[in-house]
């Protein structure tokens, strides 16, 4: 098992968490998924041989929700507002 801890952009609130760890547990190999909200970072535990960093990476910019300091243009933040919408409905 490794853990990955990945700062993001648009994480705004529970919905957003929602949708990010409802998202990411289905990721074969992940075994947790944290959110914090405050600080916009996900804490993923994975297995290294079934996953890589790079691809949860690939799928938070997916839901809207790009690593920190890379591309976060007006798609990727569109896709965060659907996001969290989806995630308020599970709240």
């Amino acid at each position: 098992m490794i853990t990955s801890v990945i700062s993001v952009e648009n994480l705004k609130c529970g919905g957003c968490a929602n949708s990010i760890k409802s998202a990411i547990v289905k990721l074969t190999g992940v075994s947790d998924v944290a959110v914090d909200k405050e600080t916009s970072v996900v804490t993923v535990n994975y297995d290294d041989a079934l996953l890589t960093r790079m691809t949860l990476v690939e799928k938070l910019k997916s839901l809207g929700y790009p690593e920190e300091n890379t591309e976060n243009d007006l798609l990727t933040k569109a896709k965060s507002y659907v996001s969290c919408a989806i995630g308020r409905i599970g709240e």
